[in-house]
Parts: structure tokens; C-alpha cells; sequence
């Protein structure tokens, strides 16, 4: 029995040990936030199979005892005769059929009589079977799961609530969606560029242009070495495709350096939309008006709106 105990005990180790080199060899296990937890989770389902078995086993060896310590109180009573006898009278039984027989606990047919009981339903008669070893094994082993799992996942364990679980997947769920919309932002350029209007982007531009276009164009916009942001007068045109375009590619032959190597696409359609709401903003010493007074084009499409707004 010790040496059996010996086996068991080695077979749990190294049942624990492929599991752990299984998950620590992952490639996930650096990018995926639940990486641990369900490692955790695949560690504590390996040790409850081992411990289901282990119950298993230990059963069948206390139920094959049992049978032996009765057999040898009836060979003890009978005689050493009885027991000779009994063994020429057995016949081969195959290891299948001994194993059958062991784990569902079967009563011969020709024995029923003895088990059965004084219920009779339309002629269905019943038997007082005992339930078999296995199933027995594993209703306790259940009732054991289940008290592992309460105290794990919602009595102070490490394990997670369905809520706390919810709670952290929508968390992690917002952290995609903004890693994906950062990188959307990314992809933006002078053709596809719209005005952002959202306070944290704007707030975002105007970071951007307290760092790097206030010592041109002023704190307010309101001109200096670089032209005025605040009137209707434009260069290079007013648009918002105009502005991101020029912050862009720059303007070399009047000192305005190229930004795309030192802000991102996002970046720039920040604070090129910050630029936008400076239009009439009437700042203190304004710089003189430069370029052409730009006025937004109003495309076909457009025009054909307006025009069926109006008529209703």
C-alpha cells in the first residue's frame, strides 16, 4: 500500500509539473492579461482530475479490502477445507470482467431474489441494489468540488465573480477600442483628415501647440515670425485638409519646417483642428492679415441639400 502511495504521489507531481511547463512555455504569456489566471484555473482542474482519481483508487483498494477481510472471516468460520473447495469451484474470470464487476458493484441475476423488494408498479418490480461504488465516488467528490469552487471564486479566494469578471473583460475591452482608434487616427492623412471636436482631442492639440507653434505663431494664434491663425486671411488655404497639409509637408522657402517625422497623423489632425477653432478669436496684438480671405467651398452635393431643406 505504501509503495502504491509512493506511485500516486509521483504521478500528481508530475501531472502538476507538465501542466506548469505547458503554460510558462506559452508564447501568450507576455501580452495576455489572463495568462496567469487561467494557468491557475488549468492547475487547479489538474489537481481536482488527480484528486478525483487518487479517490477513485483509494475506493476500489478499500472495497477489494473489504471483500478480502469478509472472505477470510468466512474461510475462518468454515475451515481451510471450505476455502480449497471454494477456490476449485471458481471459475476463470477475465481482468475485464473482475474490473466490470468491482466498479458497478453488479448482483448476479440468479441472487435478485434476495434484494427484491414489495413494490410492484404495473409489474415492475423493485431492487434494493446498492449504488454503485463509481457513482457514489463521485457524488462526494462533487459535493467536494463544489465546496473548492465556492470558497475559490466567491468567499475571499483568488478567483474571480461572474461581475468582477464581467467588470475586467469590459475593462479590457475599452483598452482595445482605444488602442484600435489610436491606431485608426494613425492612418488619417490630408485627403481623409476631418476637424475633430471632442474636448480631449482639442485639448490634446493645443499640448501640441503650446510645444511646438506657440514661438511662431504666438500663444494665441495671433501671429509673430509665422502668419495670424485667428483671422480669414490664409496663404495656403483654410480648410482643415489646407492646415494638416501644411503641417505635413511645411513650408521650407518661408521658414515653416516639415512635422511628419516629428508628430504622428493623429497628432497632427489634433492640433491641426485646435488651429481651426482659433478663427475669430480677436487675440491681443494681432499680426496684419496675409494671403486671401478663404471662404469654404460649398461642393454640388451640399448645394443640393440646402437648396431641398429650403423647400420644405
Amino acid at each position: 500500500m505504501k509503495h502504491n502511495s509512493l506511485k500516486y504521489s509521483a504521478f500528481t507531481v508530475a501531472i502538476l509539473l507538465a501542466t506548469s511547463a505547458a503554460y510558462a512555455q506559452d508564447a501568450t504569456a507576455g501580452t495576455d492579461p489572463y495568462f496567469y489566471e487561467r494557468g491557475f484555473s488549468v492547475a487547479l482542474l489538474a489537481v481536482a482530475g488527480v484528486v478525483i482519481l487518487g479517490a477513485l483508487f483509494a475506493l476500489s483498494q478499500l472495497v477489494s479490502m473489504m471483500v478480502k477481510v469478509q472472505q477470510i472471516k468466512i474461510y475462518q468460520e468454515q475451515g481451510m477445507e471450505a476455502y480449497l473447495e471454494e477456490v476449485k469451484k471458481k471459475p476463470a474470470v477475465s481482468f475485464w470482467e473482475r474490473m466490470y464487476k468491482r466498479w458497478t458493484n453488479v448482483v448476479p441475476v440468479e441472487k435478485e431474489k434476495a434484494i427484491l423488494l414489495n413494490h410492484d408498479y404495473d409489474g415492475i418490480r423493485e431492487l434494493d441494489n446498492s449504488l454503485p461504488p463509481w457513482w457514489t465516488a463521485m457524488f462526494y467528490i462533487t459535493i467536494a468540488f463544489s465546496a473548492v469552487y465556492m470558497i475559490y471564486f466567491h468567499f475571499g479566494g483568488p478567483g474571480l465573480s461572474s461581475s468582477e469578471q464581467y467588470e475586467k473583460e469590459v475593462a479590457r475591452a475599452e483598452e482595445a477600442a482605444q488602442v484600435y482608434l489610436a491606431r485608426q487616427a494613425n492612418q488619417v492623412d490630408e485627403n481623409t483628415v476631418v476637424a475633430l471636436t471632442d474636448e480631449q482631442s482639442l485639448s490634446l492639440g493645443k499640448t501640441i501647440w503650446d510645444a511646438n507653434c506657440v514661438a511662431c505663431h504666438g500663444a494665441y494664434g495671433e501671429g509673430g515670425i509665422g502668419p495670424n491663425m485667428t483671422d480669414e486671411y490664409w496663404i495656403h488655404g483654410g480648410s482643415i485638409q489646407d492646415v494638416f497639409r501644411v503641417i505635413k509637408y511645411g513650408v521650407p522657402e518661408k521658414g515653416m519646417i516639415s512635422w511628419k517625422s516629428q508628430l504622428r497623423p493623429g497628432d497632427m489632425q489634433r492640433v491641426a483642428s485646435y488651429i481651426m477653432t482659433l478663427q475669430g478669436t480677436n487675440p491681443p496684438n494681432p499680426k496684419e492679415p496675409e494671403g486671401e480671405k478663404w471662404e469654404p467651398q460649398v461642393t454640388k452635393e451640399a448645394e443640393a441639400e440646402s437648396d431641398a431643406i429650403g423647400m420644405k
